[in-house]
């Protein structure tokens, strides 16, 4: 099927959508300037990868190095702005009558466009919690005028002293289990799934839209690229092309 019947179709779906999951990864925060995890860090942090970074295990060895990174990943996010795709699903969750949101990414893009209420299946960089005790860290977050200042030493926890962590799913480690469930959840019971800007590489979230398919929703991937593995149908492009204009075939009527 061609990409404006998928379209077009999937208008049609919306506007009679019971309950609607639309669930983003870091293809649609890459619109608005924040490198996708796998894409090559630039300045200082280009001598490491980020993969690497991203591990309990490297935590352990050098808490300052990963606290730095994170710490500059935090200024990139504070830096951007929501994109229209960003906007486009805010507006979709106003007009339709049942939206879940369930993002991949670690960015506040979609609460600072005024969605509500995302699923965050990868945590959240604005907060963080202890490495020992694992209780939240109630503080103002440190800010730093050099982006690429380099090794940063965190903040210790004001509970049991030991040192803060991002508080954010890392490589090895199992995603919150309420929010899990809660996607899980919204999947077996929607009619309509948009997927945005997701690698299809990333489990369980991969599983999602294939979960959903099964169940006889109608399942549509926004992505630059066509992946023949991907349950259901695909609109080629950037998510701020498709998206806006779903949200404006639905507002408009």
């Amino acid at each position: 099927m061609k990409s404006e019947a998928i379209f077009n179709q999937t208008v049609e779906r919306l506007r009679t959508a019971r309950h609607v999951v639309i669930s983003t990864g870091a293809g649609i925060s890459a619109e608005s300037g924040i490198a996708t995890f796998r894409a090559p860090s630039t300045g200082l942090w280009s001598r490491y990868k980020s993969g690497e970074l991203a591990k309990v295990e490297a935590f352990e060895r050098n808490p300052a190095l990963v606290w730095g990174w994170y710490t500059w990943r935090r200024m990139e996010v504070r830096n951007a702005q929501p994109n229209a795709a960003h906007e486009a699903v805010a507006a979709l969750m106003q007009c339709l009558p049942r939206v879940t949101l369930i993002t991949q990414n670690v960015d506040d893009l979609h609460e600072r466009a005024g969605s509500k209420d995302a699923i965050h299946l990868h945590g959240h960089l604005a907060t963080a919690r202890c490495f020992t005790c694992s209780k939240p860290y109630l503080d103002t977050l440190p800010v730093i005028a050099n982006p690429e200042a380099g090794p940063l030493d965190p903040p210790n926890c004001q509970h049991c002293g030991g040192l803060i962590r991002p508080n954010v799913v890392w490589f090895g480690e199992g995603m919150p289990q309420d929010e899990l469930q809660r996607a899980r959840a919204a999947v077996l019971d929607c009619d309509v799934m948009l997927s945005i800007g997701t690698s299809g590489n990333v489990a369980p979230a991969v599983f999602l839209p294939t979960r959903a398919f099964e169940q006889g929703a109608w399942v549509v991937h926004i992505n630059l690229e066509a992946s023949s593995t991907a349950a259901g149908s695909t609109l080629v492009g950037p998510a701020t092309t498709w998206l806006p204009r779903l949200a404006h075939a639905l507002i408009a009527v």
